[in-house]
């Protein structure tokens, strides 16, 4: 069966579909029927409207949720500046070298909002243009009633160590690694360990748009990432206007927090289309050659955010390299050399990658899990000598690849800059990792003997 085995069972019952305007109550007539707002509710609850996009978005791509509360979550203080030592501003150093990381520190003491480091991007959140890549790493949860809200934009969690029990507005998730998880703009949730166990892993936050399953064109109407194995929350609610709750809100790269004397976690029902969900990477539909060459990783996309100013260009794709099989005859298998016009971020969440060395053993260089590496636009990159020695040599029979390994790409047509705990703080960056990767190819050049020129250019 294509879904992945976990260690931690699951606990939460769940919507599906991918963007389907769903409803769902915990208490049965909680929703009002043929309307969004009578005069009085249902139960005594609130209605309040959830804008994911512009009132006036093309129906396809508008997303609203109204949800039906015990307190509108306009009831609260006014919102102070918070001090933070983590890495959240926007504050770029552009450099086109290719950069990689190794495994990245889980930070003791802190909880997901302390444990959040941008490491890379593009743009500007307040003109909602642009990109950031977070690294996380906590070993607590977040504080008693404490939530929390992300007003730049949208989130993509990729969990790489311990599982994120996530309760949101909507209702609860339960995201363990090969799970991924979308957390939409204003969204607000809290973050608890399971078993205590520490987290650590990468997200991906959007400034402008929301993600789509990408087009499939001629390979039909299914594979990929179907629209089914997408996984939304059923409505959940606790009755608590007694208890101080601390709402903290990240806006423009800065953390601010404001009280309320109700939970933000009262949503009784609700229905639309804005929401957060969760997705199994065990379920993707991989799609590959069955007779020469390589294809481009677009292949791979599990989500896209797309540009409208250029159709077909992604402000943000997330890719993944999952098991699969290679069976292409007279052909090189690992992707190949490559300058590209758009940036590619890439993570390891367990296993090794096709095209690089592991590093190994835990020892520093390599491509590790819970590592990273950069190609920015136009910085040439491929496989290391290693891995171009094996391809070149090995024998071309059907070979199953990525068993108990996923990798991933976060893929832009920004230029990514890298924020100075990602260059220095973190104290992660590998010093040498061109010049190990790619220092020793050799020439290989055998021309032959004898060469016929077909006009005046030919120089050799």
């Amino acid at each position: 069966m294509p879904v992945t085995t976990f260690e931690i069972p699951e606990k939460y019952s769940y919507q599906t579909g991918f963007l389907a305007n769903l409803e769902t109550e915990a208490i049965p007539g909680a929703l009002p029927i043929g309307q969004n707002s009578p005069q009085k509710c249902p139960y005594g609850l609130y209605a309040e409207k959830i804008s994911g996009t512009a009132f006036t978005a093309p129906r396809w791509e508008n997303q609203q949720t109204w949800v039906y509360r015990i307190i509108p979550s306009a009831s609260h203080t006014g919102f102070e500046a918070v001090p933070t030592e983590n890495s959240l501003s926007p504050k770029f150093n552009y450099l086109p070298d290719q950069l990689r990381w190794d495994p990245f520190d889980i930070n003791d003491g802190v909880d997901w909002i302390r444990g959040l480091n941008m490491v890379a991007g593009a743009g500007d959140p307040a003109l909602k243009n642009g990109v950031a890549y977070y690294i996380y790493g906590a070993t607590q949860s977040m504080a008693e009633n404490t939530a929390f809200y992300d007003a730049d934009g949208d989130m993509l969690v990729v969990p790489q160590l311990g599982a994120l029990d996530i309760w949101t507005e909507m209702g609860r998730l339960l995201v363990r690694p090969n799970e991924i998880c979308v957390l939409p703009r204003g969204i607000r949730y809290r973050i608890d360990l399971v078993d205590n166990q520490p987290i650590r892993g990468f997200v991906l936050e959007i400034y402008n748009g929301h993600f789509h399953l990408p087009e499939l064109g001629p390979i039909g109407s299914n594979c990929l990432a179907n629209a089914r194995d997408f996984q939304i929350p059923v409505a959940a609610y606790t009755h608590d206007t007694k208890s101080t709750w601390t709402v903290c809100s990240k806006f423009r790269g800065q953390l601010f927090r404001a009280s309320q004397r109700h939970t933000p976690f009262d949503v009784v029902a609700w229905e639309g289309r804005y929401y957060p969900y969760k997705y199994d990477l065990g379920r993707f539909n991989t799609i590959g050659t069955i007779s020469y060459d390589h294809p481009d990783p677009s292949l791979n996309t599990v989500l896209t955010a797309t540009s409208q100013a250029h159709p077909g260009t992604a402000i943000a794709d997330f890719v993944i390299f999952p098991p699969r099989w290679l069976v292409a005859e007279d052909t090189f298998r690992p992707p190949s050399y490559h300058r590209n016009c758009m940036s590619e971020f890439m993570g390891l969440i367990q296993g090794s990658y096709i095209a690089k060395q592991d590093g190994g053993g835990g020892k520093k260089g390599g491509f590790q899990a819970a590592g990273a590496s950069l190609h920015n636009c136009m910085s040439s990159h491929g496989p290391d000598s290693a891995a171009f020695d094996k391809a070149s040599n090995e024998e071309l029979v059907p070979v199953k690849v990525g068993t108990g390994s996923m990798a991933f790409m976060f893929e832009s047509c920004y230029m990514v800059g890298v924020t100075d705990w990602g260059l220095s703080k973190c104290s992660k960056l590998q010093d040498k990792y061109a010049e190990e990767s790619w220092g020793s190819l050799q020439d290989l050049f055998q021309p032959p003997t004898t060469i016929t020129h077909g006009g005046a250019n030919g120089v050799h």
